[in-house]
């Protein structure tokens, strides 16, 4: 894909770029449309429903089988006595590397109390203290105070997710499960019409159809299995980016991408979802140390192994390459065996199933893909920059993260800015006749079509991306990445025939083109910044690039079947979105 630059390159119009695939052979009505059903995606339909609006949901597997539910630390709020909502701005704000949107951050900081506690009422339980009764909370990387509410120990987010879903379940909100989302549909006017999506297997629905609505809720998660290293399921292929791209949205901060630094180390030829180490275990008194013992995290920064995670992931890298070897340890041998079986129940048998006994050795770890800091960018209310299309989540761009996410703030985010948006929509839906809701999409003349790639090329983008746009970046990685990539996509199936329509096509595609976003928005960062961090650019440079990069994707040109357009923010607060009433634009 090519990258036509420039800080004041106006945005394509829309290109209406479609997935190769079937028309849709059935459809239902709906006011909204989420897509997805992890925290954001359930949040924002129980509330969107809780007001009147008629709600489907469409996730990609089980109703119960979203992100959401791998989360172990918890979820990040000022609820500890002396902890302030500042206090939280302000290590949001240093985690993030200068690029945080201040009204975004100031946004989730204040409003997220409330949020957790509505979460509660919701259903959720909470760990708490057998003296005080109060909600136990704990540390995490880059936080100063203890202000990490878990579940279960290290079952927080399986605990969120039960308590949405059967909320969900009990308020009747309609769900369409294992559907991948293909595209965005629209009406004659050029809103948001609905979404055409592929129903895997047999059901009330089977095969290609459609979901027509007047507001789509884009709540996908994430895209960990572009690397070949994650701790992102198999689903997280980063479809709800990829749809908005086609859609003509903008998308920005998709370089950073957060490397979680504790992930148990399975071998060098460890390839998809990988068990996590929760951060919790480092904020319990866990030390990070090499094959001798020694805490080489010591003295690099103030909150030593509890630096953010970007500083604390190339701490590791940099032992890594001073030893040698490829992984180091986490010590936490003297939490003894009753403090690993009641606080970290979940990590202690993951470790077990692979030969591993944290009571009585230290655990091997390594960084792996863990979280987009980057997706598809909203204003405050969730509102992408084409009418009627929300984001929220790991999806979503809201500028809250900056260049590197603070941990445990992406339960939050979900919760705050899924409220917003079902209020923005309701808000809408009350200044819209009734007949509305009714309007059917327009098929476009002819759209152009973005060529599948074959199933087995998934493999290939990951190995692809592993090797020259992983932790460690370089101009000459990125460049041979974006090579490789740009060969796959134009050579023919294995077998000399286009491939042909079907799930794995459909993701790996999807795949494919967030990947080429990725690393052309790395190249051209030229800095070190947060999760970033390019070998041949060491210093960060906030005099050229204390900004964003959006990127668009362009209609089809005899050379190219996927144009890509860069341009580089003023500042870094977001521009508003260009729909948004005046009165409603994000400073």
């Amino acid at each position: 894909m090519t990258a036509a630059t420039g800080p004041g390159a106006p945005a394509p119009a829309v290109p209406g770029i479609r997935l190769d695939a079937p028309a849709p052979s059935w459809a239902i009505e709906a006011d909204v449309v989420v897509v997805g059903s992890g925290v954001a995606g359930l949040t924002a339909a129980l509330r969107c429903a809780a007001t009147g609006l008629t709600t489907v949901i469409v996730t990609k597997a089980d109703l119960n089988d979203g992100s959401t539910r791998w989360a172990q630390g918890g979820i990040a709020a000022a609820l500890g006595e002396g902890d302030t909502p500042a206090q939280h701005l302000a290590d949001t704000l240093t985690a993030g590397a200068g690029l945080c949107d201040q009204d975004a951050v100031r946004t989730l900081v204040t409003e997220g109390p409330d949020a957790v506690r509505r979460l509660i009422a919701t259903g959720a339980v909470f760990d708490t203290s057998t003296a005080t009764g109060e909600i136990e909370l704990t540390r995490e990387g880059g936080h100063h105070r203890r202000r990490i509410a878990h579940a279960g120990g290290d079952a927080t987010g399986a605990e969120i997710s039960r308590a949405l879903v059967e909320a969900v379940q009990s308020a009747g909100i309609r769900s369409i499960e294992h559907a991948l989302v293909l595209d965005l549909l629209r009406d004659e006017g050029g809103r948001t019409a609905g979404v055409s999506l592929h129903v895997m297997g047999e059901g009330q629905h089977d095969g290609v159809g459609a979901v027509h609505a007047p507001a789509v809720v884009l709540a996908t998660g994430g895209m960990g299995q572009v690397f070949s290293a994650t701790t992102n399921p198999a689903v997280s292929t980063g479809d709800g980016v990829a749809l908005a791209l086609r859609a003509g949205a903008e998308v920005s901060d998709l370089e950073f991408v957060q490397f979680h630094p504790t992930v148990l180390y399975l071998g060098a030829g460890a390839e998809g979802q990988q068990p996590l180490i929760s951060e919790a275990v480092r904020g319990e008194g866990a030390h990070l140390v090499d094959a001798d013992g020694v805490r080489f995290m010591t003295g690099q920064h103030e909150l030593g192994e509890l630096a953010p995670r970007d500083i604390v992931a190339k701490g590791i890298m940099r032992r890594c390459q001073e030893r040698g070897t490829d992984h180091m340890y986490l010590d936490a041998r003297h939490f003894g065996a009753r403090m690993w079986a009641e606080r970290f129940p979940t990590i202690l048998a993951a470790c077990r199933a692979h030969g591993l006994d944290p009571v009585r050795e230290p655990i091997p770890v390594a960084p792996a893909a863990h979280y987009a800091s980057g997706g598809v960018r909203t204003d405050l209310r969730g509102r992408t920059t084409v009418p009627g299309l929300y984001a929220c989540g790991e999806t979503a761009c809201t500028g809250v993260h900056g260049a590197n996410r603070l941990a445990s703030n992406s339960l939050l985010e979900g919760l705050v800015f899924a409220e917003r948006i079902a209020a923005d929509i309701r808000a809408r839906a009350g200044d819209r006749a009734a007949p509305d809701r009714a309007t059917r999409p327009v098929p476009a003349a002819a759209p152009p079509v973005l060529p599948l790639l074959p199933a087995e090329a998934r493999g290939e983008v990951q190995r692809i991306m592993t090797a020259g746009a992983g932790v460690l970046r370089s101009a000459a990685s990125l460049a041979g990445a974006a090579a490789a990539l740009a060969a796959l996509r134009s050579g023919p199936g294995r077998d000399g025939k286009p491939a042909e329509p079907a799930t794995e096509t459909w993701e790996v595609t999807n795949l494919h083109l967030v990947a080429s976003v990725l690393v052309a928005a790395a190249a051209r960062r030229a800095e070190t910044r947060g999760c970033h961090w390019r070998e041949d650019h060491p210093d960060r440079d906030d005099a050229r690039w204390a900004r964003h990069i959006v990127v668009t994707l362009g209609a089809p040109t005899p050379h190219d079947d996927a144009p890509l357009t860069q341009r580089t923010t003023d500042t870094t607060g977001f521009p508003p979105v260009t729909h948004a009433a005046p009165e409603e634009k994000k400073p």
